[in-house]
């Protein structure tokens, strides 16, 4: 059988109670599970920071390694130059392998300036590892007790949230399907969530804007459904709010 307009009205203002209880109970929670997933973002994103200065540092001693290696290298080719210097026979030989001698000479000064680079480096990104660590700990301990904290709160509150949430689908079900995304569309659009509101002193209780008298008596008529012409809400009168309020408690 289909729904009168007042039935309708005070299935959409069932619905709307029931989710204001709920928007209470979050509210409790506050911010609570937005800065614990801040956190856990912060924390990924310093341990993904540790892990490239780990890798930088292993790359930065492995190129210190690969340095001495080659200045180890020169210099043992500078010792087997030298002792051929002895055995030249022209100046021509004398010459190249003089020029061989300072090439070498030269690698040893790149290489050992490379190797103070690296060991400058190796300290600034050491300094950044600690203090990226550091950083890393006190998030930890932070998000732990955070954790904690929303853990306590929605211990308190999630069994009655859940069966408020039942309520709300169990109500839902007796709104037509129009309806609903009206609903849904309205309760998104208003940071507070409300969609249907009441007549309070003569105003809407959602935006506070002066309601005429002519549309305050079609709107406790309950013969069709009436918008705030302000806001969009859907209005419903006192009298809908106290009969909810006796039959569910809400």
């Amino acid at each position: 059988m289909e729904q009168t307009v007042e039935q309708k009205l005070k299935a959409l203002w069932l619905l709307q109670a029931i989710h204001t209880k709920i928007d209470k109970i979050r509210q409790v929670r506050g911010e609570l599970p937005m800065e614990v997933a801040d956190l856990e973002d912060e924390i990924a994103g310093l341990e993904t920071r540790i892990e490239k200065i780990r890798t930088d540092l292993d790359d930065l001693e492995d190129s210190i390694v690969k340095r001495k290696n080659m200045i180890k290298d020169a210099q043992a080719a500078i010792k087997k130059y030298e002792s051929q210097l002895n055995e030249v026979k022209n100046n021509r030989e004398y010459d190249a392998i003089s020029k061989e001698i300072e090439i070498q000479g030269l690698e040893i000064q790149v290489c050992e300036k490379r190797i103070k680079e690296a060991e400058f480096e190796i300290r600034n990104k050491t300094e950044n590892y600690d203090a990226t660590v550091g950083n890393l700990e006190y998030s930890k301990n932070e998000l732990e007790g955070k954790k904690k904290e929303l853990e306590t709160i929605t211990s308190e509150t999630q069994k009655e949230e859940d069966a408020l949430l039942a309520k709300a689908a169990e109500a839902e079900a007796n709104i037509e399907e129009r309806l609903v995304k009206v609903y849904y569309r309205l309760r998104n659009s208003f940071k507070n969530g409300l969609a249907v509101v009441s007549i309070d002193r003569d105003s809407c209780s959602g935006c506070h804007n002066k309601i005429p008298a002519q549309m305050q008596s079609e709107i406790r008529q309950r013969k069709k459904i009436i918008i705030c012409e302000h806001c969009g809400r859907v209005l419903v009168d006192e009298g809908i709010v106290l009969e909810i309020e006796q039959e569910y408690g809400f």
